[in-house]
């Protein structure tokens, strides 16, 4: 169990929609140098998806990484996302009109509620290289990205 968590995610959707894929990475922010770009992961999510969208791409990475949260029983999480639309929508900025996100934020608000504490902010691409590389591994050997996966979630469960 883990009280604070440091989450990255991207979605990918090669053409718009088109084969899509979810990847997360979910960092034990209590660890020195949990914001660094390569800190170590506790968890990740890599997960094809069928053909989405990029927007349900990345909200569905979103949702997958709150719900491993939640399994490894966080209690506070810093999200720092790639995606500024997302950011701004939980973060009430800006409205959510598509109805195919209103499920997926309605799901993701539903994980962040019963936190004591999260935050949601944007970061450039750069910062979100291993969530995007599993995001990516996820479309392009997705046997590969299950057995990611469960390797890391293995360690994490043991440790």
């Amino acid at each position: 169990m883990v009280d604070r968590l440091l989450i990255r995610t991207d979605g990918a959707s090669r053409s718009n929609p088109g084969p899509a894929s979810a990847g997360a990475v979910l960092i034990d922010a209590s660890l020195p140098g949990a914001e660094a770009v390569d800190a170590p992961p506790l968890s990740v999510v890599a997960r094809p998806l069928g053909v989405q969208t990029n927007n349900v791409a990345e909200y569905t990475a979103l949702t997958l990484a709150l719900e491993e949260a939640q399994r490894l029983g966080a209690r506070e999480i810093d999200l720092r996302l790639d995606s500024k639309l997302i950011v701004e929508q939980l973060n009430g900025r800006w409205r959510v009109k598509d109805a195919k996100l209103q499920g997926l934020f309605a799901e993701a608000i539903r994980h962040l509620k019963p936190l004591r504490r999260w935050t949601a902010v944007h970061e450039p691409r750069a910062r979100n290289k291993a969530a995007d590389a599993l995001a990516n591994m996820a479309l392009d050997d997705p046997f590969g990205a299950q057995r990611v996966t469960a390797e890391v979630r293995r360690r994490a469960d043991e440790g």
